[in-house]
């Protein structure tokens, strides 16, 4: 199937009430975990590379974008592909030709006014080259460059500033800090429900959920309830992945082969993927957008 762009998967999940799921990659099997989970759940899905994960492959955006845009047109559900926290302009500029219908531009840490600057220019340039964009305000835990606690004082996000940023950068979806935080391998994290909310009566554009992966089933589905219509989910994957090699090392220490011990780790990210979908509640999605090409 080809690839769907991800402002159809999130209007859809926006209009049944429920939620896009988004899952960050790092590896080829990252990207064939998120599919072959996809399938399973019968569910679309956003498949996300961040700008870590560039820097992780030395630099280069296309190799991996690439080989994941492969991969999403063997799936049989509606796959978009989305580059993630985007903080480098330059690398913004490629997502265009590298096959990304959309973007996430994350000056996020910034004082207010720099971040409405930098995210309306970041706007403008998507828009004008055909990319949704989406950016966050206030401050989701889990980031070295901002303060240190997801509950800190005054790093959630106000209602009436989201909806003043939004009127003003033209942004097409917007993170919001409401309690949860970026690399969590517990899942703890208590959000505020009210606030959600609170949010999503205030803000016209799709609300995005950062920081999904430390956050309990019941709790995610209370967010989709409340409004969240993105679910970004990262260090879940690495979770299930880092654990079955290790599992599997441990079990055979003279074992060499990749090839044995990777193909169980993709499965065990499949499982989680397809069991979050479920959790999320896009297993029942059955959005128009899978009948439409991107263009």
């Amino acid at each position: 199937m080809p690839l769907i762009p991800t402002a159809d998967l999130v209007r859809d999940a926006s209009s049944a009430g429920t939620a896009v799921a988004a899952f960050n990659v790092i590896t080829l099997e990252h990207v064939e975990a998120v599919v072959q989970g996809a399938d399973d759940a019968a569910a679309p899905v956003v498949i996300q590379i961040s700008e870590n994960a560039v820097k992780f492959r030395t630099g280069l955006l296309l190799p991996l974008a690439r080989a994941a845009a492969a991969v999403a047109q063997t799936a049989g559900v509606g796959v978009a592909l989305h580059l993630d926290h985007v903080t480098d302009p330059d690398l913004l500029h490629q997502a265009a030709d590298a096959g990304f219908s959309s973007a996430m531009f994350d000056a996020g840490a910034a004082a207010y006014p720099d971040n409405l600057a930098r995210t309306g220019e970041a706007v403008e340039w998507a828009h004008a080259n055909g990319l949704w964009l989406e950016a966050e305000l206030g401050y989701v835990g889990g980031k070295p460059d901002a303060p240190a606690s997801a509950h800190a004082a005054g790093v959630r996000t106000d209602p009436a500033e989201a909806r003043q940023f939004v009127r003003d950068t033209g942004v097409d979806a917007l993170a919001v800090a409401v309690g949860s935080s970026h690399a969590m391998t517990t899942r703890t994290a208590a959000l505020d429900h009210e606030l959600i909310g609170e949010l999503a009566a205030a803000v016209p554009v799709p609300l995005v959920l950062h920081g999904s992966s430390g956050v309990p089933d019941e709790e995610l589905a209370r967010a989709v309830d409340a409004g969240m219509r993105k679910i970004n989910v990262g260090t879940a994957l690495n979770v299930a992945y880092t654990r079955s090699v290790r599992q599997a090392l441990d079990s055979d220490t003279a074992m060499v082969d990749p090839r044995k011990y990777l193909a169980g780790a993709r499965s065990a990210m499949a499982d989680e993927v397809s069991r979050l979908l479920r959790t999320i509640g896009t297993a029942a999605l059955k959005p128009a957008a899978q009948g439409r090409s991107a263009s």
